[in-house]
């Protein structure tokens, strides 16, 4: 009994660590859970990323340096098992422009090996959007931690890019999207027949 109390006390620590912010930045860094829960820290996050699952949650691990994978120093994160829906978009404060913006400013990042100058991503966004709009989307994603940007004016992948979103899955999508078709009136559709 007592191995169980101290169990779920453990369990509660470590979700009151991962669901609260304590920092600018959320998420915790492993040495901080080790210095809460003891050595054995990796083993309540199992426990508690089965509890998470069931009401579609999880824990994620960024690590700060993708070449060493050292524990201690990675963040932890509570994200979302499944990816979010148009409708879950749309009450979740994202506009459809600012998500397709955002789309179009990370796939350019990416295929530019993690870094582009500002100028580049507007001169882009602004095919689609008005210049002010551009910007006020880019400001947004910063504030908001999906971008980062120097003072050379060079954006960057931000925390929460990191941690809530698949790259793979994103150039995936981008890739596969078709452009729609024009739908050809009737009248078209005979003088094509008749070529």
């Amino acid at each position: 009994m007592i191995g169980e109390e101290r169990i779920s006390r453990k369990l509660m620590i470590a979700a009151t660590m991962l669901f609260f912010k304590s920092h600018r930045s959320p998420g915790v860094r492993g040495w901080e859970l080790k210095n809460r829960l003891g050595k054995n820290y990796m083993k309540v996050l199992e426990l508690l990323n089965h509890k998470l699952n069931e009401l579609g949650l999880q824990i994620k691990t960024v690590f700060e340096d993708e070449s060493s994978q050292d524990l201690d120093r990675a963040r932890f994160y509570i994200t979302l098992t499944h990816p979010l829906t148009m409708s879950d978009l749309v009450t979740s404060d994202y506009r459809i422009d600012e998500v397709a913006a955002l789309a179009i400013t990370l796939s350019i990042i990416f295929s530019r090996g993690g870094k582009t100058p500002l100028r580049d991503v507007l001169e882009v966004l602004e095919t689609k959007f008005p210049k002010w709009k551009a910007e006020a989307y880019i400001e947004k994603a910063i504030r908001r931690g999906y971008l980062n940007k120097t003072e050379e004016d060079i954006l960057t992948i931000g925390w929460r890019t990191r941690v809530e979103l698949d790259q793979r899955e994103l150039l995936k999508a981008i890739l596969e999207a078709q452009p729609q078709q024009e739908k050809k009136t009737e009248k078209e559709n005979q003088e094509d027949k008749q070529e």
